[in-house]
C-alpha cells in the first residue's frame, strides 16, 4: 500500500515517463489510500446507490445501507449509474510555469486529467476532452470504450501550453457544444479577470451541467518564496516588472488568497465544486472531489 500511495506525490510521479503509467499509478495509489482512510468503501459501497428523494418509492430503500449510515439510499437503475464527463484543459502559456517544483502547472493538470480519464473509463463512464487557449484547439466527444483512454492520453501528451487564453469565452463555447447534462471538470490557473469566468460558470450551471473547478497554481504562486529585488515576467504578455519581494509578499499573498476565496464563494453559491490546488500537493485531493461529485449527482 505504501508503495502505491507514493505515486500520489508529484515529485515521484515526475520520474514516470509514460502518461498512461502516470495515470494508472496515481489511481492505484489513490484507491490504496481509500482503503486506509475514512473514505473506505466510499466509491464501492455507494456506487450503485443514490440518496432517497421525495417521490422515490420507499420500497426501493436499501435498509442495510440505512443501518450503516443512518441515511436513506435507494438502489440505482443501470441507466442512472453512468455519468458523462468532459475534461476542460487550459493551454495558456502561464500553465507552463514552475519555480522550484518538479512539475509545471500544466504537467500537474495533465496528470490529474489523465488519472480522472483512467478512473472514468474503468467505471464505464463516458469521458471527453476539450483543450483551449484563445480558442478551442482540441475536442474529443465523450465515449466509454477502452480505446477512448488511449485517444485522450495521446492528445494530452501532445498538448503544449502557449500564448494567451480566453477562459470565459471558451466556457461559453463549451456550453453551446455540449447539449446533454454532463460533469465538466475545468483545469486552469484562472490568471485572468474573474468576472467573465464567473459569469460563464453561471451559464454552464444554467445549462444543467455539474461543474468542478480545479484551480491549479504553482506552489511559488501561493507561498511567494522570493527575496530581494525580483524581476517577474508575465508569461502570456511578456511584460517585466521589478519588485521588492519582502515589501510585496503580504499584499501579494492577500491578493491570491482573496482570488481563491472569491472563486470558492461564487462556486458554492451557484452549486459548483471548487478545488484549490498547488503543484506541491498530492493528487488524491482532486480525485476525492471527483468521487464526491459523482456520488452527490444522483
Amino acid at each position: 500500500m505504501a508503495g502505491a500511495e507514493q505515486y500520489l506525490k508529484p515529485e515521484v510521479i515526475r520520474t514516470v515517463a509514460r502518461l498512461d503509467l502516470r495515470a494508472r499509478f496515481i489511481v492505484e495509489g489513490f484507491l490504496a489510500g481509500l482503503h486506509a482512510s475514512p473514505y473506505h468503501g466510499f466509491s464501492v459501497e455507494f456506487s450503485e446507490h443514490r440518496r432517497y428523494t421525495q417521490g422515490d418509492d420507499p420500497k426501493d430503500i436499501d435498509w442495510l445501507v440505512y443501518a450503516k449510515t443512518d441515511r436513506y439510499y435507494v438502489k440505482k437503475y443501470q441507466a442512472e449509474t453512468n455519468i458523462t464527463g468532459y475534461l476542460l484543459m487550459d493551454l495558456s502559456e502561464s500553465m507552463a510555469y514552475t519555480y522550484r517544483q518538479e512539475l509545471t502547472k500544466f504537467d500537474y493538470t495533465i496528470c490529474l486529467a489523465a488519472a480522472l480519464a483512467y478512473l472514468m473509463i474503468h467505471q464505464q463512464d463516458p469521458v471527453g476532452l476539450i483543450a483551449f487557449d484563445e480558442k478551442i484547439r482540441h475536442s474529443l466527444p465523450a465515449h466509454s470504450k477502452r480505446t477512448q483512454l488511449g485517444n485522450i492520453l495521446a492528445l494530452l501528451a501532445k498538448a503544449k501550453p502557449r500564448g494567451l487564453t480566453e477562459v470565459a469565452q471558451n466556457l461559453r463555447r463549451t456550453a453551446a457544444m455540449i447539449r446533454h447534462r454532463s460533469l465538466l471538470m475545468i483545469f486552469s490557473d484562472l490568471l485572468t479577470d474573474p468576472d467573465p469566468v464567473i459569469e460563464s460558470l453561471h451559464l454552464l450551471r444554467h445549462a444543467g451541467h455539474d461543474v468542478i473547478v480545479f484551480h491549479v497554481l504553482d506552489e511559488a504562486e501561493v507561498s511567494f518564496p522570493f527575496d530581494g529585488m525580483v524581476d517577474l515576467k508575465d508569461p502570456e504578455t511578456g511584460e517585466n516588472v521589478v519588485i521588492d519581494a519582502a515589501g510585496m509578499r503580504a499584499d501579494y499573498q492577500d491578493a491570491v488568497g482573496e482570488l481563491r476565496d472569491r472563486y470558492r464563494r461564487e462556486c458554492l453559491s451557484m452549486g459548483c465544486d471548487y478545488v484549490g490546488l498547488d503543484t506541491s500537493l498530492p493528487f488524491d485531493k482532486a480525485l476525492v472531489e471527483y468521487l464526491v461529485q459523482r456520488r452527490a449527482r444522483f
